[in-house]
């Protein structure tokens, strides 16, 4: 975790989708410890409440809704609440993503829809919902989670890969079209970060054993090596970025 302290951040409203657990924690925690007030988003709502108790008995802003991000009026209305409460969002951090792992023989066209949906369809109407308040407030920041996934060309989910590869183009489109009302927006391509997911479901010594040897730096990735990022992304020190790719995995791609 990062001893940085960006005085651009703290007051300013962020929205963190998929905050509950993983990467979105990180965010979530690494945000509001910035001194900015955060709504986030999840589908898992023990985790998201008992988070929210905890940032708010450190004395930090946070709030939790439970969100079925496949759901867009929901989620649409629900940004709304959040800034009729904390007024207009400045940073969106749209993270959530299932890379449940699938093949291009068993896809039915049912799966594909879904994962567009949970992988990449939630990006544009959230920010969407958010640009017009941000533009109003003077500007601000759009973070796009992508992968490192598509770069590699990794096999084992094609539409996952597909969405994340979907988000970087988003990101060129919405750059160019926000740029004018000062909005920028990057996408964050992480490599395997060892969330608590990653390491029950596929952290084995010999797959670890193969990303050591793939990796340039020989440490495995964590949550807040990503979250270090989304706060200079969001900050005012990153100021003329927007439109960009920036991939942090240890030098894997």
């Amino acid at each position: 975790m990062t001893d940085t302290t960006y005085s651009s951040l703290a007051g300013r409203h962020a929205l963190v989708s998929g905050g509950a657990s993983g990467i979105g924690e990180a965010l979530v925690r690494s945000l509001a410890q910035q001194g900015c007030p955060v709504s986030f988003f999840d589908i898992d709502k023990t985790a998201g409440e008992v988070l929210a108790n905890e940032l708010l008995h450190q004395g930090l802003q946070a709030h939790f809704s439970y969100v079925d991000l496949t759901d867009i009026e929901t989620l649409q209305k629900t940004i709304q609440i959040r800034m009729a409460e904390w007024g207009a969002i400045r940073i969106l951090v749209n993270n959530a993503a299932n890379d449940h792992r699938h093949t291009l023989s068993s896809m039915t066209s049912e799966q594909f829809d879904a994962c567009m949906s949970v992988n990449l369809k939630h990006h544009v109407f959230a920010a969407q919902t958010v640009a017009p308040a941000m533009a109003k407030a003077g500007g601000g920041s759009i973070i796009n989670m992508s992968s490192n996934s598509w770069l590699l060309g990794l096999e084992g989910y094609p539409g996952y890969v597909t969405a994340k590869a979907a988000i970087s183009g988003l990101t060129k489109a919405l750059a160019r079209e926000l740029g004018r009302d000062k909005i920028r927006v990057n996408t964050v391509l992480p490599g395997w970060v060892m969330t608590e997911k990653q390491k029950q479901l596929w952290l084995t010594p010999e797959a670890e054993a193969e990303l050591m040897q793939q990796q340039a730096l020989k440490e495995k990735m964590q949550p807040s090596d990503v979250a270090d990022l989304i706060l200079f992304l969001g900050s005012d020190d990153s100021r003329m970025i927007t439109g960009q790719n920036l991939v942090v995995d240890g030098g894997r791609v």
